[in-house]
């Protein structure tokens, strides 16, 4: 029988020596080398997570908070480096889904898909 663990860790090898994680690490390098870059990125960051704080916290986000979060944003993407290093953030994001579909679905067909 097979040990889920000793899988888990294969997968986990796996995904570190895959070219999404490779792409993302070295933009993580590049974008972390560059002090503006990684200025801009921190700033865009805690922008986001004080926003997410707010709603976990169910306060009310104000227009001029959207408005600075959207004007972080633009700024950002307008930076090679960082634009490169968020998509592959998503692309790896995409990997982890794909990845978590594929472990729960032994689940799924054991409970059935919950339909909406």
């Amino acid at each position: 029988m097979a040990n889920p663990y000793d899988k888990a860790q294969d997968l986990a090898k796996a995904v570190k020596e895959s070219d999404e994680f490779t792409a993302l690490k070295n933009l993580h390098d590049q974008v972390n080398n560059d002090e503006v870059a990684k200025r801009m990125l921190d700033n865009f960051r805690n922008v986001q997570l004080e926003l997410q704080q707010k709603q976990m916290q169910g306060e009310q986000i104000t227009e001029e908070e959207i408005q600075q979060a959207q004007k972080q944003f633009e700024l950002v993407q307008q930076h090679e480096a960082i634009s490169k290093l968020m998509e592959a953030e998503q692309r790896m994001s995409q990997l982890i889904t794909d990845l978590n579909k594929a472990i729960t679905e032994p689940l799924e067909e054991l409970y059935g898909a919950q339909e909406a």
